[in-house]
């Protein structure tokens, strides 16, 4: 399913234009998307939670010439879902 997939499968449940969905989801990934950027978790009880990971440097290997490489720290969005998707999907 795709953003326009969703969008309509929103309105069609919520009554409301397929436009005013788009726009709606639009704006819910853009806070998800600014939360995890101010460092804070988003909670949907029943759905799941975002959070950011830090993955620390480490030494890697450029896989054509084999010669380590440093790989430089990074922050990484996690989605971990909650129990009710979980035994929604069983």
């Amino acid at each position: 399913m795709n953003k326009v997939e969703l969008a309509a499968a929103v309105a069609e449940k919520t009554g409301l234009s397929k436009k005013d969905s788009e726009k709606a989801i639009k704006a819910v990934v853009e806070s998800v998307a600014e939360a995890l950027k101010n460092g804070d978790k988003v909670q949907l009880v029943g759905f799941g939670t975002f959070e950011t990971k830090k993955r620390a440097a480490y030494t890697g290997h450029d896989p054509r010439t084999m010669k380590p490489i440093q790989i430089a720290a990074s922050v990484l969005p996690v989605f971990k879902a909650g129990k009710a998707l979980k035994d929604a999907i069983k």
